[in-house]
């Protein structure tokens, strides 16, 4: 209890003498009591601000001064502007995740912990780390694995991450919940979910078995893709707190100048990154959603290497065919059938005019198709799309954002290899293919053998689901079911523990006071 409360006030005086406030209150007015709390823990420090610096880059560099869970609280809102605004998360784009390294000896430490001494027996060197980020850093390493000595890259969980990380996130939760009772116009921020789905999200990047089932499965989806290599992943030498997979051999795709030497064509390797991102997309439905330049290289045959797994985007076969259909209906400037689209899909209010919304989409559609092809982007499209359709009541889903967000950092790089880039001459082939896949007679004989196995599997079952049907519908008229009841129930733990805290604060702070009378 003392530790959370004492947990807070290091967050509340991190945040003051930060200058981060007085950052976001240029950005965006914050209320004059809010600031004002703020004020009374940043008494007595003396803030270091570079006054030639943009907003922007003074958020930024905020963020890193306060290290490892406010960059990533960074980097999380920077793929949520449907929370914070476009303005901010296009300035958060920028944060960079760089920390200092820790000593190779407490990495050997945490190695041979993790794989076990047999294993790190085999491991015959081990080199300085070549890369440092919030949560881990990278080494080079010699392995003896069957017999053969292998160039692995190894990735290490920082020490006692796991601790440091939740304890600051849920006295930032606890703060969120205070400012959200105190400060009523703030509940429509949602801090409170906002830093409860970062905590989620992270604490499955903090274990890097996850990010290697990811690595694995990528690199089942794209083995028989031409133009990409995804490195493989030695599970023997991976835990929770290690992952070991191959060596990158390559160049970066930033270093244009060393892939002209290397005789690599740009222009191809520009047009493959664009097709391979969308056949993840549209045909697999998983695709790598942080492929910035400092995450993409490039081997002598042109071959892209992507690497850092750990933000991944899912989409359903629903979402997926949705995304298709869009594209290609602009592709196609068929606005009617892109609306129908939406309708079709649940994705608009059936009382919404389709004329209206087939009107709206043209609005988007005809100023991009007037501009010259190398300022086309299919990702700020998307983008311009999320923002027209909540005029119509349209929920965008948090993955189609993820993706939006990824497909212009994908666009971006594929410029910077050859400006001249057709976007959607490029990705007219595969969206036409994975048309065909689902609209052909191949798909639905395939659909047809997939529905009548599921039926004959589940006839055993029918009756006693027909029986818990019945029970259901019974116990939901009788008022004894509240299906209302059964959703969000880690969010809900989550709020009860918040409130305990706080009831729990109140009380000490009674206490102090009345003891205060007593002595004086």
């Amino acid at each position: 209890m003392f530790k959370k409360i004492y947990n807070l006030f290091k967050i509340l005086r991190k945040l003051s003498v930060s200058g981060i406030i007085e950052i976001l209150d240029e950005i965006k007015p914050m209320p004059k009591s809010l600031k004002f709390l703020f004020n009374i823990f940043s008494i007595s420090s003396s803030k270091k601000e570079n006054l030639k610096k943009s907003s922007g880059e003074k958020l930024c560099q905020s963020l890193e001064d306060m290290g490892t869970t406010f960059i990533k609280l960074g980097q999380f809102l920077a793929t949520r502007p449907d929370i914070i605004g476009e303005e901010i998360a296009k300035k958060l784009e920028k944060l960079q995740d760089k920390l200092p390294a820790f000593s190779t000896e407490k990495a050997k430490n945490i190695l041979e912990k993790e794989i076990g001494s047999k294993s790190f027996k085999n491991i015959l060197f081990l080199s300085e780390p070549v890369a440092a980020a919030s949560i881990a850093q990278v080494h080079f390493a010699r392995i003896k694995i069957d017999n053969t000595e292998k160039d692995l890259a190894i990735k290490i969980l920082r020490p006692n991450i796991h601790s440091a990380f939740n304890e600051e996130l849920d006295a930032l939760m606890f703060l969120a919940y205070l400012i959200e009772n105190f400060f009523k116009k703030t509940k429509r921020l949602k801090l409170i979910e906002v830093i409860s789905l970062l905590k989620e999200i992270t604490n499955v990047e903090m274990d890097l078995r996850f990010e290697g089932a990811a690595a694995s499965e990528l690199r089942e989806n794209t083995i028989n893709d031409k133009g990409i290599k995804v490195p493989k992943i030695y599970w023997n030498y991976t835990s929770k707190e290690v992952l070991t997979l191959d060596r990158i051999d390559a160049v970066s795709i930033r270093d244009v100048e060393k892939l002209k030497s290397l005789n690599v064509d740009l222009k191809n390797l520009s047009k493959n990154l664009i097709q391979l991102f969308l056949k993840q997309s549209v045909r697999d439905g998983f695709f790598h959603a942080d492929m910035h330049q400092g995450n993409l290289f490039v081997d002598k045959e042109g071959n892209i290497l992507p690497v850092d797994f750990g933000i991944m985007g899912r989409l359903d076969k629903n979402n997926r065919k949705y995304l298709a259909e869009i594209l290609y209906g602009f592709i196609e400037r068929d606005y009617t059938k892109v609306a129908e689209i939406h309708f079709l899909a649940g994705l608009v209010p059936a009382n919404t005019s389709k004329d209206d919304f087939a009107q709206a989409l043209r609005s988007i559609g005809e100023p991009i198709f007037g501009q010259s092809i190398k300022d086309i982007s299919g990702g700020n499209l998307l983008g311009q799309l999320f923002g027209i359709t909540e005029r119509f009541n349209m929920q965008t889903q948090t993955q189609l954002l993820l993706l939006q967000k990824t497909m212009v950092v994908v666009e971006g790089v594929a410029r910077k290899l050859d400006p001249n880039t057709n976007i959607w001459e490029v990705s007219r082939p595969v969206l036409e293919t994975w048309m065909k896949s689902i609209k052909g007679p191949e798909s639905a004989i395939n659909k047809t053998i997939e529905l009548s196995k599921d039926l004959l599997e589940r006839i055993p079952d029918l009756p006693h689901v027909m029986d818990s049907a019945n029970k259901a519908l019974q116990m939901i008229a009788e008022g004894k079911l509240n299906l209302n009841a059964l959703n969000g129930k880690n969010f809900e733990m989550e709020e009860l523990k918040l409130k305990n805290l706080r009831n729990n604060m109140i009380i000490i702070f009674l206490g102090i006071v009345i003891g205060v009378f007593i002595v004086f």
